[in-house]
């Protein structure tokens, strides 16, 4: 998800039936041994042929996943009848003759004989910077079995040949959570991305980072690690993000450590939490030249509408940050909570995550952690990028800070 990408629009419709969520119906439950032969049309502007592309076909009622792959832009697949997440991921051939890395992400209902899908490709392109490598927001429990709260971190890398200066990093954390879609108007993931909160590393805090190496995000930079509580030392972070504005979360700041700062929260005190269930979305970002804090603040405001439980009608307000910006991303969520992706499939064609129930009480000690697929010249790890976290990233990972921080 090191990419920038040439954002197409995303188009969804069935030429045989109008699509509806069922993926609690009873009647596709009951249908699961008959058939329904899907054809799927593959389009995307400039893309004039499929070199290889991958297609998934996650059934929600019983997590039943099938992996095919598609030979041309149009194919039939012949499936149980279900409700099924789609996912694309591939290379395709543009018209000048360029091949490219492309993907999309889809959903259908699949309870007639026959079925056709539309799905429009998003066309991938490298951006050299920082990738997130681990996301660790379960905490730990205690020895009497009480959650700990603290100990959470960002673990970001130089996935790149070049050193990279942290000055500028922005960590962005979704204002829409992905156990629960409202459906929003208008609908705008695929061009900006919606936030509740925003970490800024200072310029004046910018450390240079050698190709391979990472740095660490604390939510306090301390030894955690107590005889009753089996957390992990992060006394040696990079930065930390203490709040010392809410008395009720006995943060202390490490005066050792520089702090992320905090430029945008809709929480109160001006906190940054992460959701330990880890159903929301994470975005590494730089703001362009031009762009200063204020003026970020000032305008990239976003007003949409949804239909409430008591079918009245919500606004709300909120900021975003624009996908061009964003230089990766990951969506997370439970595997059987998740309803949609936060960030727009330019950003992450697919999710993550810790733990299969929506309150997994397996989840605590656990990360999202990238997958390694090899060595870069200096030795050290190379890490696998291709937008799509669900192949890029291990869940239910072993914390890479377990034993502490490691440079080595």
């Amino acid at each position: 998800m090191n990419k920038k990408l040439l954002v197409f629009s995303f188009a969804l419709f069935s030429l045989s039936t109008t699509f509806t969520s069922c993926s609690s119906d009873d009647s596709i439950v009951n249908n699961q041994n008959q058939e329904s032969i899907l054809t799927v049309n593959l389009h995307g502007k400039e893309i004039k042929s499929i070199h290889e592309m991958d297609i998934r076909f996650l059934e929600t009622n019983t997590g039943k996943e099938t992996q095919l792959k598609m030979q041309s832009l149009s194919q039939e697949f012949k499936l149980p009848k279900g409700s099924y997440k789609i996912i694309a991921d591939g290379k395709v051939i543009l018209g000048g003759g360029e091949e490219m890395q492309a993907g999309a992400n889809s959903s259908i209902d699949l309870i007639n004989d026959t079925h056709n899908i539309s799905i429009e490709l998003f066309v991938k392109s490298f951006n050299e910077d920082f990738i997130i490598e681990e996301v660790f927001f379960t905490g730990v429990t205690t020895l009497e079995g009480k959650a700990y709260v603290s100990s959470k971190y960002f673990k970001l890398t130089n996935n790149t040949d070049k050193v990279l200066s942290t000055g500028g990093l922005l960590i962005c954390q979704s204002e829409f959570i992905t156990t629960n879609n409202n459906h929003v108007t208008p609908e705008i993931k695929e061009s900006d991305f919606t936030v509740k909160a925003i970490l800024m590393i200072p310029h004046e805090n910018a450390k240079n980072i050698e190709p391979g190496d990472f740095i660490v995000i604390a939510d306090m930079a301390a030894n955690h690690k107590q005889p009753n509580i089996p957390a992990y030392d992060l006394s040696g972070a990079d930065y930390e993000y203490p709040n010392l504005d809410n008395p009720k979360l006995g943060d202390v700041d490490n005066p050792s450590v520089p702090n992320a700062k905090v430029i945008y929260s809709t929480l109160n005190y001006n906190m940054f939490l992460m959701h330990n269930r880890g159903a929301e979305s994470y975005a590494l970002a730089r703001f362009p030249q031009e762009i200063t804090i204020q003026s970020w603040l000032a305008g990239y405001t976003y007003t949409y509408e949804y239909t409430n439980a008591t079918g009245n009608v919500t606004t709300k307000t909120a900021k975003t940050i624009p996908n061009a910006w964003i230089i990766d991303g990951i969506n997370s969520s439970p595997i059987e909570g998740w309803e949609h992706n936060a960030l727009g499939t330019s950003i992450d064609n697919g999710w993550t995550g810790v733990g299969v129930l929506s309150s997994d009480p397996n989840r605590f000690g656990k990360s999202a952690r990238r997958k390694v697929i090899g060595t870069m010249e200096n030795g050290r790890n190379l890490y696998k990028d291709t937008n799509n976290s669900t192949e890029d990233f291990h869940r239910d990972a072993e914390p890479s800070l377990k034993n502490g921080i490691n440079h080595s």
